[in-house]
């Protein structure tokens, strides 16, 4: 393992053994190799730019095999379960994909399942719902890092960047990296809040890093330490989630990259 800081944060990077066909029933080493990624916050494949695609087929069979599903949300879909009165179902949108009330039964029927409540709020295919009745499946984002691109052609190139979610580089020429750092910055949803102490200009050397879309005063919080809103009065922000400079903000503020948060505790 090694770390890269980009932007004042810290990103741990791990390097996996290469995942070969086969690798979720346990060859070479592979179920520990993937549960490994189970963990990550985003996943880079690397392949060779210049050879074909068939490599990126097997390894996002293996990893969906083992239960990660690759740059998908989780579906819309409430499952609780119950100890009486059957299955019931009901759809929010209409379902074109296969998914059905006797289709919903008949799956909860092999899975054991002999009362709960089922709502579909987005149109989803069988294997999604069987995911939902799983439980226990990874939702991570994943990069197509395409290495060797100084030994393709243009044309070549213009034929992969018709792929979507990847980044052409080239390590031996040290050719696009920053774009991957930006790449993995953006989709691990990071954001750099800065603390400020009273009376002091604020500490922009070691920003407070958040993994969230909508993070609020009380998580930022909380990442300092879990004993800050006992004792939380408000806080003064400065940035852009600020409509004047300063404002004074509750805990449910939501937050903004690179705003300036100075706690104030209770008197």
């Amino acid at each position: 393992p090694g770390t890269m800081k980009y932007k004042g944060a810290r990103i741990q990077v791990l390097d996996l053994p290469g995942i070969i066909e086969g690798a979720a029933d346990g060859r070479g080493r592979g179920r520990q190799v993937i549960s490994t990624a189970r963990t990550c916050n985003l996943i880079l494949i690397v392949l060779d730019s210049g050879k074909p695609v068939t490599h990126k087929k097997i390894i996002e069979q293996e990893l969906f095999n083992f239960g990660i599903r690759v740059n998908q949300e989780p579906p819309e879909v409430k499952l609780v379960k119950k100890e009486k009165g059957g299955i019931g179902y009901q759809e929010a949108v209409m379902q074109t994909k296969g998914m059905n009330g006797d289709v919903a039964r008949l799956i909860c029927k092999e899975y054991k399942m002999s009362c709960a409540e089922i709502i579909l709020r987005e149109d989803i295919t069988v294997d999604q719902f069987i995911d939902v009745i799983e439980g226990n499946r990874a939702y991570i984002p994943v990069l197509y890092v395409f290495n060797k691109i100084d030994a393709i052609t243009i044309e070549e190139l213009d034929i992969l960047d018709q792929m979507p979610n990847y980044v052409p580089i080239s390590s031996q020429h040290e050719w696009n990296l920053e774009e991957l750092m930006e790449e993995i910055w953006s989709r691990c949803n990071m954001i750099r809040i800065y603390t400020k102490p009273q009376g002091q200009i604020p500490d922009y050397d070691e920003p407070v890093i958040l993994h969230s879309e909508r993070p609020t005063v009380e998580e930022f919080c909380n990442r300092l330490h879990r004993a800050i809103m006992e004792q939380f009065s408000h806080a003064w922000v400065w940035g852009k989630s600020a409509k004047h400079q300063p404002q004074r903000c509750g805990r449910d503020h939501v937050l903004c990259d690179e705003d300036i948060v100075q706690i104030c505790k209770k008197v």
